[in-house]
């Protein structure tokens, strides 16, 4: 051969070593300043108080002098960067946020008094949050524009008040009404729009921050776009089960989120086409030809989104010329067909233990190994306003059309977005650190601890009864400890493993588990592509399972070089960096579930869907409502059974209704105020309410593992509810 062939020899001669070596080094050497420096500007924000605020006259009559923390392993900048990290949500342009008014007033939309009412958790301003945003709420910015969006800390970050004190709860599930925020956040833009004097105040403010807009006409076209984004939104989840406090329907709006983006123009087309009035006798079109032409006229062949939905539905109820005029009932009815009705709200899930579980969701829907946190966070983030800029392109080989099926298709889709992926990962390891909350008056682990056993010390309700403690421990041995296993709190080798109970087993109420597995829409572009589960590959339909469309759009956006703003060689070196991560740092490994459920078949391959996860109880006094729907308020009362015909009516049962929204604790049953207040009534009166099921302990209880229970005492319930407070 002559002297330039390629061979073995020459690629690793002492020559080109040194060269690949000195090359490694060239490129690790900004790498490791780069992160460096990110580590110390991560640590700079470090307010003592973790910008925590005192409220005077609050909601539902509640004051609270500034917020102490337990020791949950963190510190007050570990707390910070975990409110503040931006995870890519865009609710809404920045200086909107910051300018727009309440509808009935004068005061600013996001003051204290508002976040507090809908009970998000109100901040003073710190060094990453220079404005003062309420925890959870942070500046991201996207292709040069700046938003407001949503950390995962807004809707897992929680708060226990008693007597004017409270304890702000890291990784604790939030009291927010989301519902209750967004309906009268699209309240306010509306009237920002249409009032002449409030439209003049919303315009100055927005230019005189002069930030993102230069004149009056891009604020106006903006405003008008961003209340007509968020009206859809409203509009598409509206359900007949009200949420009110503690709960949200989040997978309910993630899968409406991921459909309104993922159907095409043919199969929206063919919807209208085949739709009939509902006011007629016969099989009659609802919508001509040409008029669904009219309406579809300019809408992307391929990709619509939420921005082009938006206008689609302005047509469809336009009186112009051409257009329908469709009222509100047909416009339902064409929602019913393309959406699914958002109505099982469950309780905001708590996050210490996350990092060390092995399936993760109330039903078990995620696998947490290998990239599993990573697609887990970007569904969140898509249910969160995250900025989906999806686009099809004409066929070409990309990482995310090869790992979605999409690589012999005409045409396939780029999943660019704003979401974060490098945070989400940061994030993630972030939560490996942080323990659940122990009851105030137990340890004397930090200044902090002694600071809340000064509060709760001398109060008798607080103090714990130890040999109630040692009763109850006996109690949960028997009756609890097989499902809810008691861990190390801060062990560090720990794996947290799901206990699955079927829906027949546990008797909760289903409707959550059966939406995961009934709920279904257009697959849009990746019809006909193939999809691994458990019992093998499964051909992607054109109207499938949600779930199946949701794994796909998630797998799309995790095998999608990150951050568009970024340089690619940065890019494409994160994205190495968050799947080495994913496989190497993430110590939970694919594993079978736990528990008595019914499996996975060819037949019906996401059964297993239908049973909830029992995990453990630490921290668990922390987390009022209880039951996966928050449909019970204490640990005492979850002890008692339901009401059934034939009970003696001097019985004790679970409550039926209670109200929901304060914040003030009962350390006796172990939950929060329930009566004495106009907040929210809840009632356990109808599918996605109910408050049926583990029933453990009481006349009701099933059978376990083919053994009756005793039913315990009253005397035992509350030596349980004693032990339960010292998990």
């Amino acid at each position: 051969m002559g002297s330039h062939s390629f061979s073995l020899g020459n690629l690793f001669s002492r020559r080109n070593f040194w060269r690949l070596i000195k090359l490694l080094i060239v490129i690790a050497i900004p790498m490791g300043i780069a992160l460096a420096i990110g580590k110390l500007y991560q640590s700079w924000d470090d307010d003592p108080e973790r910008g925590a605020i005192a409220i005077e006259n609050g909601a539902f009559g509640e004051s609270y002098s500034t917020p102490i923390y337990l020791d949950q392993g963190w510190s007050a900048n570990d707390s910070l960067w975990y409110y503040n990290t931006t995870q890519g949500s865009a609710l809404m342009p920045y200086d909107f946020f910051i300018a727009l008014e309440q509808a009935t007033s004068t005061e600013l939309f996001r003051a204290n008094s508002v976040i507090d009412k809908y009970r998000y958790l109100p901040q003073k301003p710190t060094f990453f949050n220079p404005d003062g945003l309420p925890v959870g709420f942070v500046k991201e910015s996207y292709k040069g524009k700046d938003y407001v969006g949503f950390t995962c800390a807004a809707c897992h970050t929680g708060q226990v008040n008693y007597q004017n004190k409270a304890i702000r709860i890291d990784g604790g599930p939030a009291m927010a009404d989301m519902v209750g925020f967004l309906t009268d956040l699209q309240h306010s833009l509306d009237v920002a729009m249409t009032n002449g004097e409030k439209n003049q105040r919303f315009v100055s403010k927005v230019l005189e921050l002069n930030n993102s807009y230069a004149n009056a006409e891009d604020v106006q076209a903006d405003l008008k776009r961003w209340a007509r984004k968020i009206r859809l939104y409203n509009n598409i989840n509206l359900s007949s089960v009200e949420y009110g406090y503690a709960r949200l329907d989040a997978f309910g709006r993630i899968y409406n989120r991921v459909l309104e983006h993922v159907i095409s123009r043919k199969q929206l087309r063919d919807v209208l086409l085949g739709m009939t009035k509902s006011d007629s006798d016969s099989d009659s079109d609802l919508l001509t030809k040409a008029q669904v032409d009219k309406v579809l006229e300019g809408i992307s062949e391929t990709i619509i989104g939420d921005l082009q939905f938006a206008k689609i539905i302005d047509r469809l109820m336009s009186d112009k010329e051409g257009y329908p005029a469709l009222g509100m009932a047909d416009m339902n009815r064409i929602k019913q067909q393309i959406f699914n009705e958002p109505n099982a709200p469950v309780s905001y899930p708590f996050l210490w233990d996350i990092v060390q579980s092995d399936y993760v969701q109330w039903n078990g829907l995620a696998n947490n190994a290998g990239v599993g946190p990573l697609g887990r966070n970007t569904g969140e983030v898509i249910g969160v306003f995250g900025i989906l800029d999806w686009e099809a392109h004409k066929r070409g080989w990309r990482l995310s059309s090869w790992l979605t099926g999409q690589s012999s298709k005409s045409y396939q889709i780029e999943f660019t977005s704003s979401i974060d992926l490098v945070n989400l990962s940061r994030l993630e390891s972030h939560l490996a650190s942080l323990t659940s909350p122990v009851w105030p008056t137990l340890t004397k682990e930090s200044l902090e601890q002694d600071h809340a056993k000064a509060i709760f010390g001398e109060l008798p309700e607080w103090k714990i009864d130890k040999d109630k403690v040692r009763r109850g421990r006996r109690l949960y041995a028997e009756y609890c400890e097989s499902c809810h296993e008691v861990i190390d709190r801060t062990d560090r080798d720990r794996i947290v493993v799901a206990n699955m109970s079927s829906l027949k087993a546990v008797g909760t109420d289903p409707a959550m588990a059966q939406n995961s597995v009934n709920y279904t829409g257009y697959s849009g572009n990746f019809k006909n592509t193939y999809q691994t589960e458990s019992v093998g590959a499964l051909v992607i339909k054109d109207r499938a399972p949600v779930v199946q469309i949701l794994t796909a759009a998630t797998m799309g956006e995790v095998a999608t070089e990150p951050d568009p703003d970024k340089w690619w060689p940065r890019r494409t070196l994160d994205w190495l960096y968050m799947m080495a991560k994913s496989f190497f740092d993430n110590k939970i490994k694919a594993s079978v579930k736990s528990g008595n459920y019914d499996p996975d078949t060819t037949a019906e391959p996401y059964k297993s869907l239908l049973s909830y996860k029992a995990r453990s109880l630490n921290g668990i006094w922390a987390t009022a409502p209880y039951l996966h729907n928050g449909s019970v308020p204490s640990i005492y009362d979850l002890l008692l059974p339901v009401k059934r015909a034939g009970d003696p009516d001097d019985g004790l049962y679970r409550p039926m209704q209670f109200e929901v929204g304060s914040r003030e604790f009962d350390p006796r049953k172990v939950g929060l105020r329930t009566e004495g207040y106009e907040a929210f009534t809840f009632k356990a009166d109808k599918l996605g309410d109910f408050n049926s099921g583990h029933e453990y302990g009481t006349v009701h209880a099933p059978a376990v593992n083919g053994q009756q229970q005793k039913p315990l005492t009253d005397d035992e319930r509350w030596d349980l509810v004693e032990y339960i407070k010292t998990l």
